[in-house]
């Protein structure tokens, strides 16, 4: 279950440098330099729009995979197989 986790979190990570890396610095779209034929397909607003939404949707995404993960990590600790100490 675990390893599921860390793959879907490597994808999702991957995805979202992706999508910033896309982004203009200046706030102003797609670079002109990476993909600057996206900018007359779509146009500026709406591949803006759809760049922050995907950031803002990749970001939480990764963060709930992460939370999700820790948990399922700290409910498996206990399992009850611990050696007791013996006291000399």
């Amino acid at each position: 279950m675990l390893s599921t986790f860390a793959v879907l979190i490597a994808i999702v990570s991957v995805l979202l440098i992706a999508v910033i890396l896309i982004q203009n610095s200046k706030g102003g779209g797609i670079d002109p330099n990476f993909g600057g034929q996206a900018q007359q397909l779509f146009g500026a607003a709406r591949s803006t729009d759809f760049i922050e939404k995907a950031t803002w949707v990749l970001g939480a995404a990764l963060l709930i995979l992460c939370v999700v993960s820790a948990l399922t990590v700290g409910a498996g600790t206990a399992t009850g197989t611990e050696i007791p100490l013996q006291s000399q």
